[in-house]
């Protein structure tokens, strides 16, 4: 495709992607497809003579479209916003139209120092202090893998320059909460901890870790003869948001020699409210912290801030110098290859920086003060509602919630639950997910896609009345 033939492609591209954001409130949510459908479209071997791009993009219309669930729907309330300003969506567009790699600072300057600004402004703003520095990274499973190889190279003295965990006489071990996401564990195990020194701490009635468990659990592991390594927190869990209490736990890794990284992939778009930022009070004594732009702040998949209070530290963990990346500059510039695990880095700070640019603070905040109170005007229709419940505290934007009316018991609850969700997504009026908590299921409904008002959420209460209320009646007929 040359300049002139890309030129004509991209104005269709850019006005496809224009009718498709505007015509989301009339799509169904939810992918209406049937396993196998889309593939079963598309030809079994790749072509052999050139197509016209309207082809292409035609099929996209046609078979691509319809297969996917719409994640900017102002109905959209499953998993947590995944958020895409259009704005951000022009700086992902230069970003892979400009085609440049960041192997080093000199293999692309631009691509660097205008990372260094982006990670900087939104230091700021979230209100860590400047002894913090930040990467871009792809998603937050890999800024907590990279905090759990820093936490292991400086318990044992940097041992992956030596025989690495094998070499070490004594097993290390990780903590977290019960309820933290699954890429802590992952992390774990791909980072050699291996899962029989993963410990999963008991939560509190709040769904929070209880430090008085952590702390009993290191001095079982210590007892044992075991290395305690790192703990995880979680600003906001994935089930239900919980928090984790920071400052607590900051002081059993300050006396046991912990790495302390907290996991605020959700959350941390909250504190750019300062009203917010009791959530992780204690912060600033984190070794790392990980937060998500690309979840409910608006910037454009994938977008993942690592920020680190000793940043030598992880470029000795994580450098790599060959000759042929080695430059005169080498001793004056941040190079982040050596913050990371690829070599090769995408300008992923443009769709950052164009949306924080053609947004503003203010008009984000707005947004993010405005989904707090629908989540807030919705847990209060719940709770006064017969036979509802708000299962867990609701200090962000979303809700565990479940229809249990009398008579059912706990098993009987938990079909109706999967029961009346599946129903709502597969209408494609709406999208929640179904998980458990406590044991048991109940249904998340995650509020802040860019577009979703108060309007949205009243007709989401009326479809959940709904479809609660026809099933349980068909239950019981």
């Amino acid at each position: 495709m040359n300049p002139e033939e890309f030129r004509t492609a991209g104005h269709a591209v850019i006005d496809f992607l224009a009718d498709y954001h505007a015509s989301l409130a009339q799509r169904p949510v939810m992918a209406q497809t049937a396993p196998g459908a889309v593939r079963a479209q598309l030809p079994p071997t790749p072509p052999t003579q050139p197509e016209a791009f309207a082809g292409v993009l035609e099929d996209v219309q046609q078979v691509v479209l319809p297969g996917l669930s719409l994640w900017q729907h102002p109905r959209f309330f499953g998993y947590f916003p995944a958020n895409a300003d259009l704005s951000s969506v022009l700086g992902d567009f230069l970003s892979t139209g400009l085609g440049v790699l960041g192997l080093s600072w000199q293999s692309s300057p631009a691509l660097t120092e205008v990372e260094e600004v982006v990670t900087d402004w939104m230091r700021q703003l979230v209100g860590l202090p400047d002894t913090f520095h930040g990467v871009i990274q792809d998603t937050a499973s890999t800024s907590t893998l990279v905090a759990l190889l820093c936490a292991r190279e400086r318990t044992t003295q940097y041992s992956a320059s030596r025989a690495g965990l094998q070499g070490e006489a004594r097993p290390l071990v990780v903590y977290s909460s019960a309820y933290s996401h699954s890429s802590v564990q992952k992390a774990a195990v791909l980072a050699g901890f291996g899962n029989d020194n993963v410990r999963a701490i008991p939560t509190d009635d709040a769904f929070a870790l209880r430090p008085d468990l952590l702390q009993a659990a290191i001095q079982s592991d210590l007892e044992a003869g075991r290395v305690p390594c790192a703990v995880v927190v979680s600003t906001g869990t994935t089930t239900s948001t919980a928090l984790d209490p920071v400052a607590a736990v900051a002081d059993l890794a300050e006396r046991y020699g912990l790495w302390l990284h907290v996991d605020a992939a959700m959350a941390g778009t909250a504190m750019l409210l300062p009203e917010c930022r009791w959530m992780w009070a204690g912060v600033e004594r984190a070794d790392s912290v990980v937060l998500n732009p690309h979840k409910w702040l608006g910037s454009v998949f994938d977008n993942s801030l690592y920020y680190v209070r000793d940043a030598q530290h992880l470029v000795r963990v994580m450098s790599t110098n060959p000759s042929y990346l080695q430059s005169a500059a080498d001793g004056e510039v941040t190079n982040y290859r050596d913050w990371g695990i690829p070599l090769g880095r995408r300008f992923r700070a443009l769709k950052l920086w164009t949306m924080l640019r053609t947004s503003g603070v203010d008009a984000i905040q707005a947004r993010l003060r405005r989904d707090l109170a629908n989540a807030q005007w919705l847990a209060e229709q719940i709770r006064a509602a017969p036979d509802w419940q708000v299962l867990a505290p609701v200090p962000l934007q979303t809700l565990c919630v479940r229809f249990a009316p009398a008579g059912w018991d706990a098993d009987a609850l938990d079909r109706l639950t999967q029961a009346w969700c599946a129903r709502i997504n597969s209408s494609g009026e709406a999208y929640l997910t179904p998980a458990t908590l406590d044991g048991r299921w109940m249904v998340r409904v995650s509020i802040g896609a860019l577009t979703t008002e108060r309007e949205h959420v009243e007709q989401l209460w009326a479809l959940m009345q709904q479809s609660a209320t026809e099933v349980a009646r068909e239950e019981t007929a």
